[in-house]
């Protein structure tokens, strides 16, 4: 992190890596709480929440798992039967998710993942994993939300201690370290508009990159999936803007963004860094912009650390 970096949002990132190993080991020991092969289920949450959600639906299916549905917890087809319902909630005390675990209770098995072990949630829920090496003061969601995801993918890959292969915990939290010590690539803090790609698992990370820059830095991002991208949404880039994506780049699409004028941010993908590792990197660029624009990347504006009606 450089010297202007002093936020409570700018250190808790930084503890990412650690936090993931952490996460991979309680995989190992909260194994009966979390889904089984073969189970239907559904990940539900609210705002990073959510799209933690979809990136873990879309892993737990592309492994061959179960069918995993995402849904934004206001969202949720009630008239649907689902096995499990994973609940991702930082506080355990966002109105949406109480009110779905109340609904589910008695007629689906619920699971919930949360950083505070003295909230409501921990009744609501039939079973609950509590992440409270990863909770954060800043209302701005980091280490939680990925430290979920990556408990989630060492359960996926069976390995309690995070693995050694390409796709593991393990190599994500060393990617990880990278991208906390790196610079941030050459030109983004100068750009004036960032578009995020996605593909698979990596399109909830596409989402959560953009979240990260408008709430922190009150920034104009978007995302689509990578291959969507070319049917509208690359007209809004060009000089002066970036486009980024996380994961592999498909075929000729950075010829098409060379052609647009725009700038190509591309560190994961094949021989890259792990995409959640690439995420860490947009969310220091979030802190970088937040602090050059004079604004307080722990507060933003308009929101609260847990949205209770």
């Amino acid at each position: 992190m450089t010297a202007i970096d002093s936020s409570l949002t700018a250190e808790e990132l930084a503890t990412q890596p650690d936090c993931w190993r952490r996460a991979a080991t309680l995989a190992g020991t909260s194994a009966a709480a979390l889904p089984r092969r073969g189970e239907r289920i559904a990940a539900v949450g609210c705002g990073t929440s959510w799209f933690m959600a979809q990136s873990y639906a879309a892993l737990r299916e592309a492994a061959g798992q179960g069918e995993t549905d995402a849904f934004a917890a206001s969202e949720f087809p009630g008239a649907r039967d689902y096995d499990r319902v994973v609940a991702i909630t930082r506080s355990g005390t966002t109105t949406e998710v109480l009110t779905l675990l109340g609904a589910l209770r008695g007629r689906t098995a619920t699971t919930a993942l949360t950083a505070d072990p003295h909230t409501p949630v921990m009744t609501a829920a039939d079973q609950v994993v509590v992440l409270d090496f990863a909770d954060e003061r800043s209302v701005v969601q980091t280490r939680f939300a990925t430290s979920a995801l990556a408990l989630l993918r060492a359960h996926l890959a069976g390995d309690g201690a995070g693995g050694e292969g390409p796709g593991s915990v393990a190599k994500a939290a060393a990617d990880a370290e990278r991208a906390l010590e790196e610079p941030l690539p050459e030109g983004l803090l100068t750009v004036d508009q960032v578009t995020f790609l996605g593909g698979g698992w990596t399109n909830g990370l596409a989402l959560e990159a953009g979240l990260k820059m408008r709430e922190a830095a009150c920034f104009w991002t978007e995302a689509y999936p990578a291959m969507e991208y070319r049917h509208g949404p690359i007209a809004i880039t060009g000089p002066g803007r970036a486009a980024w994506m996380f994961g592999e780049l498909p075929e000729g699409l950075a010829g098409d963004i060379a052609a647009t004028g725009g700038l190509l941010v591309a560190g994961s993908g094949a021989g890259g860094l792990d995409p959640m590792a690439d995420l860490v990197r947009a969310q220091r660029l979030a802190v970088a912009l937040a602090t050059a624009r004079g604004l307080d990347p722990d507060n933003p504006r308009a929101l609260t650390r847990s949205v209770q009606l």
